[in-house]
C-alpha cells in the first residue's frame, strides 16, 4: 500500500480503503479497536528508497522528527533502533552503511504504544485512561469531543529526512532576544553545540548571519560575525558567540497589535581544510513576553514588548487526528485564527507538541501559543476512574522528550508560555524538573531590564529561560489559581449572561466554550441519509425543550442548542426547523450570536474583571459537531465571524446586559475625533432611530461606556428589529469597526423573522476577479438596492480604515516581503507590504439580483463550487478552503460592502460564486 507520511497507520488504511472511513456516519465502528485486535494487528513495515553517495570527510544522518511509540529501522539490512516516545527526534549516523552504487532501501517497523487501553462501554475522557502510562497523546481512547482513534495513532507522523554535512555538526542552536532603554537597544544571544565526527582537531571558522529578506533573494545583511573555534577529535562542544548588537529592530507583535517583524538567522560552519561543513537557519523575531498575577482581578496579565496584552483566543486539540499533517493545513488553520482575531492558541495537553510549520505560522501571523506537556487531570489522576496518579511509568522518558521539544520549539517568538498539564499537575518529581529546566534567566523576570552582568550567563545557554512555566492549567492566574475545576461552561448560554457579573468569577478562563453545528453540506458530506434527521424537539413540563439527536449526531457529540431549567432553546427562538437545511441555517444564526456575546462580554470588562478568554475550542480534528469556528472540511461556521467581529482590536459593541453602547480599544494607541452610529431598522426597512455621537476620544487599552440604546424602551418598539453599529473616522467617514446585531424586546422572540424570509430584497453585486494558474482573488461589492441612501448617513459605502499595520484585509495567498523602494528608512528597518502576483483579470461583472421590497438584506452568505455540467444530485461541489474578509453580513437599505475571497482551485476546475441569505433561500444565485 501507499503510505502516509507524515501520517498514521490508520491514515494509510484509510486511503487505501483497506479500512471503513472513520469520519463518516457510524463508520469508526466497523474498524476494529487496538484492544480487541491485540497491538500486533496495527504493527506495520514501512519502506521507500532513496539515492544518496557521499565524497570525502562527508557524513549523513538518517533523521526521523518523530514516530509513535518506537521502531526498528532497516537500512540496506542493518538494524537500528528508534527508542520509545512519541515526543522525540531521533538522527542516527548511517554513513558507514550506505549502498556504493548510492541505491539505498529503508524498511522501518512501527509499534504501537505499549499501554493502548480499552475504551469502556460507557466511552469517557481518554477511556480506560491506560494511554497515559506512556508518553503519547492521550485523546486517542475517545473525549468529550471525540471517539477513539482505532490505531492510538501508531506509525510516522512527522517528516522523515536525511542530511549531510562534513565533519562538524550544528546541532540545535538557541537563539535569544533582550531589550535595554525602553526597547531602543537590543541584543542577539546565541549558543549551539557543535559535533566533530572526525578523528582530528577542526579548526572552525563558525559565522552568525542576520538579514531581512527584501524581496525575493535579495537581502539585507543585518550582522555578520565570525568567530574561530577548535573543536577535539569525537568532541561535542557548546559555543556561544559574543551578543550582536541593534539598535531600533523591527519587534515582532501579536494579531492585531502591529507587525510580525522577522528577521533571518543562520550559522554556518567552515572546517579548515574542508570548507562548509554545515549550515542552519531560522526565522527570529525580536520580542520580550512576561507574564505575572493582576491584582486587580487575579488573572495572568500577558506583556508583549511591555506592552499589555488582553489575551482572547482559543483553544486547540490538534489539525488531524489521523495526524496527516501539513504545511498547506497549518497555514490554513493558523490564517483562519488570525482571520479571527485572536491572539493566542492554547495546545491542549491530550493532544500533541505542535509541529515546527504549526509555530511557523503563528509567527508569520501573530498568534502566541500556549504549549501543554502530555497530562490531564482526566488520565492522569483526576478521571473517573482514577487511575495513573503518577503519571507515565517512566518519568526519564518523559523529561527527555520534554527537553527535546523545548529544544525543537524554542526559537520561534510566538511560542509564550510551558505548562505542566491540562487540568492537572504532573507528579511532584517531574514537575520540579520542569521548573528547575524552565527556569527564567534574571533577565526575562518580570519587570526587569538590567543590563547583563558579567557573572550571569548568557541567556542562551539556557534550555529556554525566556518564557515562563506554569505548573497546571488552572493553577497561578488561570481559573482560580488553585487547580480546583473552575473552568467552563461548556453548553449554550443566554447570550445577556456573558456580559453578567456573576457569570465567571476569575481573572483568566483558560476553557469556556459553547455549540458548534456546522452548515447542512458537512452534514451530508460526512453522514448517510439517517443523520440528517434533525433533532426531536420535545416540550418539557417546565416549558423548556430537550433536543434529542439521532443515534450518528451523538456519536459525533452533538451539543444541543437548550439547556433546560436553564437556557430556552436558542434554535426555537426562530420557530421550529422544519428540515435539515432550516436547522443548520438557524444554527449558524445563533453560533454568531452566541460566540460573539461571548467574546463581547469578556471584553467589555477588559481588565476590570478580566485579563483573557480561551474558548474551548476553535475546531475538530476530526467530523465533530460541538465546539467549532469551522470544520473538519475548512468550512467557516457563523460563530466564526462572530467571534471576528466582536475580538477586532477596536471594536463598537452592545452591552446586551445593559443595553449601552460600548467601544472597546485594546491597542496602545489613543483614537481622537471619531463618532459611534446608531441606526435601528425594522421588519418594514424603516429606520425609528438613527444618533450620531460624534468627536470622541477613545483612551488606549479601555472600555468606553458612549450611551444606552433607547429603543426598546421608546413608545410602541417593534418587538423584532436590527441594530447597526459604526464607528468612523470623522475626518474621511472610513469605517474603523462595524457591528449588525438583530435584537427581540424581553420577553420576546426572533419568530417574526420567519415571514420575514418572504420579502425580496434587490441586491447588485459587481465583482472582479484576477487568477494567476489556480489562485484566485475576487472581490465582491454587494449593495442592498431596496432604497437610495440616506444623504444623513455618511458611512452607507462602508470604506474601511486599515485597523492593523499589516494590512487586515490583505488576501491570505499575498506572501509578506519587505519594501526595497522606501528610501528614508533606515538601513534594518523595514515595511512589510504584499507581493502582487501578475495575473489575468477578468474584469468586472455585475449581477442584480431582483425584487421589489424594501428592508435589510439578511445574513448573507457567499460560497465558492466547482462548476460542474454533470452534477449528481447531492454531490459536494464545494471548494474548500476558503479565506473571506467577511461572511453571514447583512445590509441596511441604501449600504453596500466589499467582500474580499482568496483560495486555491484543483487543476481543471472552474469555480462558481454563489449567494445564499434569510431572504434569498429559495434559490441559491450564482454570482460569478
Amino acid at each position: 500500500m501507499e503510505a502516509v507520511v507524515p501520517g498514521t497507520v490508520l491514515a494509510t488504511l484509510v486511503k487505501n480503503k483497506v479500512v471503513a472511513d472513520p469520519f463518516y456516519g457510524l463508520e469508526n465502528e466497523m474498524i476494529i479497536d487496538i484492544a480487541d485486535s491485540g497491538r500486533e494487528y496495527y504493527k506495520f513495515w514501512f519502506f521507500t528508497k532513496f539515492q544518496c553517495k557521499l565524497s570525502g570527510a562527508q557524513h549523513l544522518d538518517l533523521n526521523f522528527r518523530a514516530i509513535n511509540y518506537s521502531a526498528e529501522v532497516y537500512l540496506n539490512g542493518h538494524k537500528m533502533v528508534l527508542p520509545k516516545g512519541m515526543f522525540r527526534r531521533h538522527s542516527l549516523e548511517v554513513t558507514d552503511i550506505l549502498n556504493p552504487d548510492g541505491e539505498n532501501l529503508l524498511a522501518v517497523l512501527v509499534h504501537p504504544p505499549d499501554h493502548p487501553g480499552r475504551i469502556p462501554p460507557e466511552g469517557g475522557q481518554g477511556g480506560d485512561h491506560e494511554i497515559g502510562k506512556d508518553v503519547a497523546t492521550q485523546y486517542v481512547e475517545g473525549w468529550d469531543w471525540i471517539a477513539p482513534v482505532r490505531d492510538r495513532n501508531t506509525g510516522i507522523w512527522d517528516e522523515v529526512s536525511i542530511s549531510v554535512t562534513g565533519p562538524v555538526k550544528i546541532i540545535d542552536p538557541h537563539l535569544v532576544s533582550s531589550f535595554f532603554d525602553q526597547y531602543t537597544r537590543a541584543y542577539l544571544h546565541a549558543t549551539t553545540e557543535l559535533e566533530n565526527r572526525s578523528a582530528w582537531v577542526a579548526d572552525c571558522s563558525l559565522n552568525i548571519q542576520v538579514a531581512t529578506e527584501l524581496e525575493g533573494s535579495v537581502c539585507l545583511i543585518e550582522h555578520l560575525q565570525t568567530q574561530h573555534v577548535s573543536v577535539p577529535p569525537g568532541a561535542r562542544i557548546q559555543y556561544t558567540f559574543p551578543k550582536l548588537s541593534f539598535y531600533k529592530p523591527n519587534l515582532w507583535w501579536p494579531n492585531g497589535l502591529g507587525k510580525q517583524s522577522l528577521y533571518n538567522v543562520s550559522i554556518t560552519v567552515d572546517v579548515k581544510g574542508y570548507g562548509e561543513s554545515d549550515t542552519w537557519g531560522h526565522l527570529f523575531g525580536f520580542r520580550k513576553i512576561e507574564s505575572h498575577i493582576d491584582s486587580a482581578t487575579g488573572g495572568r496579565l500577558f506583556k508583549v514588548n511591555g506592552q499589555p496584552i488582553f489575551i482572547r483566543g482559543g483553544n486547540w486539540i490538534l489539525s488531524d487526528c489521523l495526524l496527516c499533517l501539513s504545511k498547506e493545513r497549518y497555514k490554513t488553520d493558523i490564517k483562519f485564527h488570525a482571520d479571527m482575531n485572536l491572539n493566542m492558541i492554547r495546545c491542549w495537553g491530550g493532544g500533541l507538541a505542535e509541529r515546527p510549520e504549526f509555530y511557523h505560522y503563528c509567527d508569520v501571523y501573530g498568534l502566541l501559543v500556549w504549549q501543554e506537556f502530555w497530562i490531564t487531570g482526566d488520565v492522569d489522576g483526576r478521571g473517573i476512574p482514577i487511575s495513573n496518579p503518577d503519571g507515565p511509568l517512566d518519568h526519564d522518558l518523559f523529561m527527555l522528550c520534554a527537553r527535546d521539544t523545548v529544544k525543537l520549539l524554542r526559537n520561534y517568538p510566538s511560542l509564550a508560555l510551558w505548562v505542566g498539564g491540562n487540568e492537572q499537575v504532573p507528579p511532584d518529581d517531574i514537575n520540579t524538573a520542569l521548573k528547575n529546566d524552565l527556569k527564567l534567566h534574571p533577565l526575562f523576570e518580570s519587570h526587569s531590564e538590567n543590563a547583563l552582568s558579567i557573572e550571569e550567563e548568557d541567556p542562551s545557554q539556557y534550555l529556554d529561560g525566556t518564557r515562563v512555566y506554569i505548573q497546571g492549567s488552572m493553577w497561578d492566574g488561570f481559573a482560580n489559581g488553585k487547580g480546583d475545576f473552575t473552568d467552563g461552561p461548556y453548553e449554550i448560554q443566554n447570550p445577556e449572561d456573558f456580559f453578567k457579573d456573576n457569570f465567571y468569577n476569575y481573572g483568566f478562563n483558560p476553557e469556556v466554550g459553547s455549540v458548534g453545528m456546522p452548515v447542512a453540506a458537512m452534514i451530508r458530506a460526512t453522514m448517510p441519509p439517517k443523520g440528517w434527521q434533525i433533532p426531536l424537539f420535545k416540550k418539557l413540563t417546565n416549558g423548556y425543550t430537550e433536543e434529542v439527536p439521532n443515534p450518528i449526531w451523538e456519536y459525533h457529540k452533538y451539543i444541543p442548542y437548550s439547556k433546560p431549567g436553564k437556557v430556552h432553546d436558542q434554535i426555537e427562538l426562530y420557530g421550529i426547523p422544519k428540515d435539515l437545511d432550516d436547522f443548520c441555517l438557524k444554527a449558524q444564526l445563533v453560533n454568531y450570536v452566541q460566540y460573539r456575546a461571548l467574546l463581547e462580554g469578556w471584553t467589555s470588562r477588559m481588565w476590570s474583571k478580566y485579563t483573557g478568554v480561551l474558548i474551548w475550542k476553535t475546531q475538530n480534528p476530526w467530523s465533530g459537531l460541538r465546539g467549532q469556528f469551522y470544520d473538519y472540511l475548512l468550512d467557516q461556521t457563523a460563530g466564526f465571524y462572530g467571534c471576528r467581529c466582536a475580538a477586532e482590536p477596536i471594536h463598537v459593541q452592545l452591552n446586551l446586559a445593559t443595553y449601552f453602547i460600548e467601544v472597546v480599544n485594546t491597542t496602545s494607541e489613543e483614537l481622537s475625533n471619531v463618532a459611534v452610529e446608531a441606526s435601528v431598522w425594522d421588519l418594514e426597512g424603516a429606520c425609528p432611530s438613527y444618533n450620531v455621537f460624534d468627536k470622541l476620544s477613545l483612551p488606549p487599552k479601555k472600555v468606553m461606556s458612549i450611551s444606552e440604546l433607547n429603543h426598546p424602551k421608546s413608545e410602541n418598539p417593534k418587538p423584532v428589529y436590527f441594530l447597526l453599529l459604526k464607528l468612523y473616522n470623522m475626518s474621511n467617514n472610513s469605517i474603523i469597526s462595524r457591528n449588525f446585531y438583530w435584537l427581540y424586546l424581553p420577553g420576546g422572540d426572533y419568530k417574526l423573522l420567519e415571514p420575514y424570509r418572504n420579502k425580496r430584497i434587490p441586491l447588485q453585486i459587481t465583482s472582479k476577479t484576477s487568477h494567476k494558474d489556480s489562485s484566485y482573488e475576487i472581490e465582491m461589492n454587494v449593495q442592498n438596492k431596496s432604497e437610495k441612501p440616506d444623504p444623513k448617513i455618511l458611512t452607507y459605502k462602508n470604506k474601511f480604515a486599515n485597523r492593523r499595520e499589516d494590512g487586515e484585509f490583505d488576501m491570505s495567498s499575498l506572501e509578506p516581503i519587505h519594501d526595497k523602494t522606501e528610501e528614508k528608512q533606515k538601513a534594518g528597518l523595514f515595511q512589510r507590504l504584499y507581493r502582487q502576483f501578475p495575473r489575468e483579470t477578468d474584469g468586472l461583472k455585475i449581477t442584480e439580483i431582483k425584487g421589489s421590497d424594501v428592508g435589510v438584506a439578511f445574513f448573507l452568505k457567499f460560497s465558492v463550487h466547482a462548476l460542474k455540467t454533470d452534477n449528481k444530485g447531492g454531490e459536494d461541489t464545494r471548494i474548500l478552503p476558503v479565506h473571506y474578509s467577511d461572511n453571514y453580513f447583512s445590509l441596511v437599505p441604501g449600504e453596500e460592502m466589499s467582500i474580499k475571497m482568496s483560495f486555491e482551485v484543483p487543476q481543471g476546475v472552474t469555480p462558481r460564486v454563489t449567494l445564499e441569505g434569510w431572504n434569498y433561500q429559495s434559490e441559491v444565485h450564482t454570482v460569478i
